[in-house]
């Protein structure tokens, strides 16, 4: 299945035959990641909205409640559980970007995809650097939000496109190395690779989003949640905003409006979470091709090591027995995880 020099487009649509081939197994493991932020957000807004709205009635008849710190700790109290989702599929979503690259040789291999667990837990055993890069990433996501940093940092986004391969595929990295071994795969391909960017956002940012909006359009489910979503809206100062947006001659803000275009978002928002899967077996292939066409550094030295020296993988693997010594993980599962697909 698997052929060197593949072009750009042939890595795009067999990035796309992978994730639909496997499309159960992923909608299954991304579910939370997914469907929990969704969960926990709403249950933040949910909680908070009524608790606003009977504060007044329980400060009147409670006289607990009649006290400034009671109503911050218990406002924290409201938002603690579905902080706590949210946080937690957050977190595994973050930690599916790195695990999918870790299944990518054996989807190369065999087409499918398996050992979700032991693939994730490849990568939570060094949580510290996972978050470090994540922070990195983080830092630089908010320098380009400044407009004056839009196109030198657009420009370094496709540079550091594969800092999270590189981070999977090459444990011995830091984050920074990540960034600059990064760059150094992307140096004189960056036209490629920007068109893969261009394809993939395209796909999986616009178009899937929109035919599941169209869907949902003209099964009039858009028209039933947003006729939901206004029943909170209209308790939003609506009328405070669009007086502000009349003073700088802005259009006001219409109810009905605002909750299609909530409803909408979070479709998109869904379905893009949702494909980040394709997302990362793309640049996974990607990285691939890349490192297999440039020298690799110290490549003398490391032919003179002895053939039984380990993998950072298999090295990894060792440190996992060691740390999980109560509860060990299944050597076979993390030995197929990594190998060669022996059961196809």
């Amino acid at each position: 299945m698997t052929k060197k020099n593949k072009t750009p487009l042939g890595i795009f649509t067999e990035s796309i035959g992978l994730y639909f081939s496997n499309f159960d197994k992923f909608v299954k493991y991304m579910s939370f990641p997914v469907l929990g932020q969704i969960a926990g957000l709403l249950i933040v807004f949910v909680l908070v909205f009524f608790y606003t709205k009977y504060m007044p009635y329980l400060m009147q008849k409670i006289s607990f409640f009649d006290n400034f710190s009671v109503l911050v700790l218990c406002a924290i109290l409201v938002t603690l559980p579905g902080l706590i989702i949210f946080i937690k599929a957050f977190w595994e979503y973050l930690v599916a970007y790195g695990a999918v690259n870790s299944m990518l040789e054996n989807m190369l291999k065999s087409g499918k995809v398996y050992d979700f667990d032991a693939h994730t837990e490849l990568i939570k055993r060094r949580t510290l650097p996972f978050v470090g890069l994540w922070l990195l990433f983080g830092i630089f996501s908010l320098i380009s939000i400044i407009p004056i940093f839009w196109i030198p940092c657009g420009v370094l986004a496709i540079f550091f496109v594969l800092i999270f391969q590189v981070f999977t595929y090459e444990p011995e990295e830091s984050p920074v190395g990540c960034a600059r071994r990064s760059l150094i795969l992307i140096k004189g391909h960056f036209g490629s690779t920007f068109m893969l960017m261009a394809l993939i956002g395209a796909l999986t940012y616009i178009f899937i989003p929109q035919i599941i909006n169209s869907i949902f359009e003209l099964t009039k489910l858009t028209g039933f949640i947003s006729s939901l979503v206004s029943n909170f809206i209209i308790e939003l100062p609506i009328n405070e905003i669009n007086t502000s947006l009349t003073a700088y001659h802005l259009e006001p803000l219409k109810i009905d409006a605002v909750s299609k275009f909530t409803v909408t978002t979070f479709i998109s928002q869904i379905f893009i979470q949702y494909t980040l899967p394709m997302r990362s077996i793309l640049w996974g292939m990607w990285y691939r091709e890349l490192n297999g066409s440039i020298p690799q550094q110290g490549a003398e030295i490391k032919k003179k090591k002895s053939s039984n020296s380990k993998r950072p993988s298999d090295k990894l693997m060792e440190a996992s027995r060691k740390k999980y010594s109560t509860k060990k993980l299944d050597k076979n599962i993390l030995r197929r995880a990594m190998k060669k697909d022996d059961e196809n």
